[in-house]
C-alpha cells in the first residue's frame, strides 16, 4: 500500500522484496503466510509489524536487517531504483539502534526498521537532486521535517530513490539517472504470462511548510473493520471514462461487490466537474512550478553555468542547463499563466473552478458516503517503449486523471493493489477519504487489502542470474505508475 504525503502522488507496485519474507518493505503491506515470522497464524500481518517485533524478541539485530536490506539494494541495481544508497549511514544507525534494544531503550516500533526516501525530501548530510542537474551535487544542511520524524523513532536510511525530475511526471522516466524500471515486470508472475496496529507517525504540521494545518494531531490506530452496515462507498460515474481499460473496469466492479456482499453500502454518486480537473490542475501546477522554480537562478546554489558574459546570459544558460525539457515545458507555461494579461483569465479562472471540485467532494461526503472508491490508473503498466511514445505532458494528464483532484479538494487518498492483470502486472483501486478522516480511510483500506490478498512479488530467481537477464533485454521493462 502506498500514501499519498502532501501534494506528491506516490502510485504504484510494490517495490521488491528479499528472500526473506520478514525483511520490510518500507511503504508498508502484507506478509506472505507461510513467512516463518508468522509462527503459524493464520492471518498475514503487516510487515513492519513482524519486524520491529522481531527485533524487540531478538530473533535479528538492527545490523543484520540493514546488511540483508543493503545487500537487496546491490542485487536489484539494474532496477535503478536508487539515486543514492547511504550505506555508511545506515550502518551507523543500525550500530545505535543495536545499542538501545540492548539496554531495553528502544525509541518505538520504527526503530532499526530500513526505510528509503524520495530523492526530493531534504537530507542532512546527504546529496538530494531531485533527480534534475539543477541540483546535483547539493546536500542539504537540514533534514525534512517527515524524514527527521522517521530518524526520530530510530528508522535506519538506506538512501534516496529515483524519480521524475523534481517529481513532475507520473512514470519515473524523465529524471537525470535514467528510468526506473518495474520489478513486477521481472517477476515470475509476469515471466510466466509473457511465455498489526502501530501509530500515523508522519502526520501533522511541518515547520517548514507555511502551506501545511497547523491543528495538532493525535496519534491513531487502525481498528479491525468489523461492522460493514454502518459504512457507505461512493462510486463516482464520472471516472468511468470510455479510456478505462476492460481490466481496470472489471476489478473496480469487483471491488464494489465485495463491499456490498460484505454488508456496505454501496451508491452511485456524482461530481460533475471532474471533467475540468485536469486542466484546471495543469494551470495551477504550472504556475505553482513557475514560481517555485524561480529561486533556481545559479546565484546562491545548484547548478551554475561557466558562461559569464552578463548576469542575464548566466541565469539563462544556468537554467537551459539545469533543467530538463519537460521542467523548462512547465515553467514556460506558469510564467504564460501568470502574466499580466492572462491572470485573471487563467490562475483566477482556475481557482474559482478548484473551489467548485473541493465542493463536488463536500457535497458527495455530506449526503452520508464515507469513502470514495475509484480507479488509480486507467491500464496496468505499459512497457518503457510504449510508455515514452507520448510526451510527459499527455501521459501525466492521462495517468493523473483520477489521481489529481484530490490534491486540489485537500483530500486524502490511497491506493492499494488489487489483482494481476492478465500479463501479470499489477492494478490498483484509490480509496479518498474526507478530509482530516485519515483513520477511517486507512481502516477500509487496510480491511481491503486483508480481502484481496495481493501476491507477493517474486523476484528470487532474477536476483540469482539477473545480469543475464538484464544484458541480453529478454523483457521490455515497464514503467511504474
Amino acid at each position: 500500500m502506498w500514501w499519498r504525503v502532501g501534494h506528491e502522488d506516490h502510485v504504484g507496485p510494490d517495490p521488491p522484496r528479499s528472500e526473506w519474507n520478514c525483511l520490510l518493505r518500507a511503504q508498508g503491506g502484507r506478509e506472505d503466510s507461510r513467512s516463518p515470522c508468522s509462527r503459524g497464524r493464520g492471518v498475514p500481518r503487516p510487515a513492519c509489524i513482524l519486524v520491529s517485533a522481531a527485533l524487540k524478541q531478538g530473533q535479528v539485530t538492527p545490523t543484520e536487517l540493514c546488511q540483508r536490506c543493503l545487500s537487496l539494494i546491490k542485487k536489484t541495481k539494474f532496477l535503478n531504483a536508487y539515486i543514492t544508497v547511504s550505506e555508511e549511514v545506515a550502518l551507523k544507525q543500525a550500530e545505535e539502534s543495536e545499542k538501545r534494544y540492548k539496554k531495553g531503550h528502544s525509541l518505538g516500533d520504527l526503530d532499526g526498521i530500513p526505510v528509503a526516501v524520495k530523492d526530493n525530501f531534504s537530507t542532512a548530510g546527504i546529496e538530494t537532486t531531485c533527480a534534475s542537474n539543477m541540483l546535483k551535487g547539493y546536500v542539504p544542511p537540514y533534514n525534512a521535517t517527515v524524514v527527521q520524524k522517521l530518524l526520530d523513532q530510530g528508522a535506519l536510511l538506506m538512501g534516496k530513490t529515483n524519480l521524475d525530475e523534481f517529481a513532475m511526471g507520473s512514470g519515473s522516466t524523465d529524471g537525470i539517472f535514467g528510468p526506473v524500471k518495474n520489478p513486477w515486470s521481472y517477476s515470475k508472475q509476469y515471466r510466466e504470462k509473457r511465455k498489526q496496529k502501530s501509530h500515523g507517525i508522519l502526520a501533522g504540521h511541518d515547520p517548514k511548510d507555511s502551506t501545511t494545518i497547523q491543528d495538532p494531531v493525535k496519534p491513531f490506530t487502525l481498528p479491525s473493520l468489523t461492522d460493514m452496515s454502518k459504512l457507505c462507498i461512493g462510486i463516482p460515474k464520472e471516472y468511468l471514462t470510455p479510456e478505462l481499460s476492460s481490466e481496470v473496469q472489471s476489478l473496480w466492479s469487483k471491488a464494489a461487490n465485495l463491499f456490498e456482499s460484505e454488508g456496505a453500502k454501496v451508491i452511485e454518486v456524482s461530481l460533475p466537474h471532474t471533467s475540468y480537473s485536469i486542466v484546471c490542475y495543469h494551470v495551477l501546477c504550472t504556475s505553482e512550478v513557475a514560481s517555485n522554480m524561480a529561486r533556481f537562478d545559479g546565484l546562491e546554489y545548484g547548478h551554475r553555468c561557466d558562461i559569464d558574459v552578463s548576469t542575464e546570459a548566466m541565469y539563462a544558460a544556468t537554467r537551459r542547463e539545469g533543467f530538463n525539457d519537460v521542467v523548462r515545458g512547465r515553467i514556460l507555461s506558469g510564467n504564460f499563466f501568470l502574466l499580466k494579461e492572462n491572470y485573471e483569465n487563467y490562475f483566477v479562472k482556475a481557482q474559482k473552478v478548484r473551489r467548485l471540485i473541493a465542493r463536488d467532494f463536500v457535497n458527495v461526503f455530506n449526503s452520508g458516503v464515507d469513502v470514495l472508491l475509484t480507479p488509480t490508473t486507467l491500464s496496468e503498466a505499459v512497457p518503457h517503449t510504449e510508455f515514452i511514445r507520448e510526451d510527459n505532458r499527455t501521459r501525466s494528464a492521462q495517468d493523473d486523471l483520477f489521481t489529481q483532484a484530490v490534491n486540489m479538494a485537500g483530500l486524502p487518498a490511497v491506493s492499494v493493489p488489487m489483482a494481476l492483470s492478465s500479463q501479470g502486472l499489477p492494478i490498483g483501486l484509490q480509496f479518498i477519504g474526507r478530509a482530516f478522516c485519515d483513520q477511517q480511510l486507512l481502516t477500509v483500506a487496510k480491511w481491503f487489502e486483508k480481502q484481496v490478498q495481493f501476491p507477493v512479488i517474486q523476484l528470487q530467481e532474477l536476483m540469482d542470474d539477473c545480469s543475464s537477464v538484464f544484458e541480453n533485454e529478454k523483457l521490455a521493462s515497464v514503467s511504474l505508475k
